[in-house]
C-alpha cells in the first residue's frame, strides 16, 4: 500500500514539473508594432490582421499593438523604428529602404519582378524567404519575413490622361522604390511622400498622378473623389510583398515554438491577402467607373518599355552591388523554370 502511494506521489509530482515547465514555456507577451499605413486594407487585412490571429494562434498569450503610420515613428521609416526599439515589431515595405541597398526592391517588387503567383513560389518554395531573413539580418539587423501580398497595382489614379509614353513625359507622380528612377528616366517628375499625404498632393494639384495599390486599395484613399482618370495595368509593380520587420532583442524573447507560431502567423496573413484582394479587385472596376472614372489601359508599348526599363535598370544596380547580383541571380534562376508555365497551367479559350 505504502509503495502504490509513492508510485502516486511521483505521478502527481511528475505530471507537476510538465505543467510547471509548459507554463514555463509559454510565456506572455505583449509587443508594439509600427505600421506604415493609417487604415486601408494594409492595415485591417495586413497588420491588424497578423496581430489577430497571432491571438487566436497563441491563445490570447502574444498580444500585439498595432500603431498607425507617424504615431511611433515616420511611416516611410518602420525599420528603423523597429532597429532602435521604439517598436517591437513593424509592417511595412521594404522598398521603402530602397536608398540604403536597393537590394530591398527585389523582395519588394519593382517594374522588372515576375507576377505575383511566381513571387510566392519562389518566396515560400524557392528559398527567398530565407534570403529575404539573411538579408535583413546582414544589412539592417532585423527579422524579417514576408506579410502582406498583392497583385499588379493600378498604374496611376491620374488627373490627366495616360496612355502613351508621351503622355508620361513632365508627369508629377507620387511613387516609391525603383521606379523613382526608371520613371524619370521614361520622362516623368517623380516625388515620394507617404501614403496618408497623397489625396490632399492630387487635391491641391502638388502632383499629377499618383500609384498606391491595386483596384480595391484604392477606394479606400479616395483617389476617385480628385482624379478622373485610373491608368491600368501597373506595369511598374506587378507584384508587391510587404514585410514583418522584428526587432531582435524582442525576437530572442520568444521560444523556439513561439517563433515558429509568428512564422505561420505571417504566411496565413499572408496567402489570405492575396485571395481576398484578388477577390475584391474583381469588383473594384466597376465601383471606379460608378464614379464617373474613366478606365485607360496603357498602350502595349508603355508597358513593353516600363518593364524592359526595370529589367535595364537592375542589371545597371547588379554591377555595383554584389548582394543584389546574389538575389536578382537566385530569382532570374528560379523564374526560368516557369518559362514554359503557360503552356501547361493555362487552357486557351475562345
Amino acid at each position: 500500500m505504502i509503495n502504490k502511494i509513492k508510485k502516486l506521489f511521483l505521478l502527481i509530482a511528475t505530471f507537476s514539473l510538465v505543467l510547471t515547465s509548459h507554463s514555463i514555456a509559454a510565456d506572455k507577451h505583449k509587443f508594439k508594432m509600427a505600421a506604415s499605413w493609417g487604415g486601408g486594407p494594409l492595415m485591417e487585412i495586413g497588420a491588424k490582421a497578423f496581430a489577430t490571429n497571432v491571438d487566436k494562434m497563441s491563445n490570447g498569450r502574444i498580444q500585439i499593438e498595432v500603431f498607425p503610420a507617424g504615431t511611433l515613428g515616420p511611416g516611410l521609416k518602420v525599420s528603423e523604428t523597429v532597429k532602435n526599439g521604439v517598436a517591437d515589431m513593424g509592417h511595412t515595405w521594404m522598398g521603402y529602404d530602397w536608398g540604403k541597398d536597393k537590394t530591398t526592391v527585389l523582395f519588394g517588387g519593382y517594374a522588372g519582378s515576375s507576377d505575383t503567383e511566381k513571387m510566392l513560389h519562389w518566396l515560400y518554395r524557392g528559398g527567398g524567404v530565407e534570403m529575404q531573413a539573411e538579408f535583413r539580418d546582414q544589412k539592417f539587423g532585423l527579422i524579417s519575413m514576408p506579410l502582406f501580398v498583392r497583385t499588379a497595382e493600378v498604374f496611376l489614379h491620374s488627373r490627366k490622361p495616360v496612355k502613351s509614353l508621351d503622355d508620361l513625359n513632365g508627369l508629377k507622380l507620387r511613387t516609391a522604390g525603383a521606379w523613382l528612377e526608371i520613371s524619370k528616366g521614361m520622362g516623368a517628375s517623380p516625388v515620394t511622400m507617404p501614403g496618408g499625404e497623397v489625396y490632399t498632393a492630387l487635391e491641391r494639384g502638388t502632383i499629377d498622378a499618383t500609384e498606391w495599390g491595386t483596384l480595391w486599395e484604392n477606394i479606400t484613399p479616395g483617389f476617385d473623389k480628385v482624379t478622373k482618370y485610373v491608368i491600368i495595368p501597373g506595369v511598374h509593380q506587378p507584384t508587391a510583398p510587404f514585410e514583418l520587420v522584428i526587432n531582435k532583442k524582442a525576437w530572442g524573447k520568444l521560444s523556439d515554438a513561439d517563433k515558429q507560431l509568428i512564422k505561420d502567423a505571417a504566411f496565413i496573413t499572408t496567402m489570405d491577402s492575396w485571395l481576398t484582394i484578388g477577390d475584391e479587385d474583381a469588383k473594384a472596376l466597376e465601383y471606379f467607373k460608378s464614379k464617373g472614372n474613366e478606365i485607360i489601359e496603357l498602350d502595349a508599348e508603355v508597358q513593353y518599355a516600363g518593364r524592359e526599363a526595370g529589367l535595364k535598370w537592375a542589371e545597371g544596380v547588379a554591377k555595383e552591388n554584389a548582394y543584389f547580383k546574389k538575389v536578382l541571380d537566385h530569382q532570374n534562376e528560379y523564374f526560368s523554370r516557369w518559362k514554359d508555365s503557360g503552356k501547361y497551367r493555362n487552357v486557351k479559350v475562345r
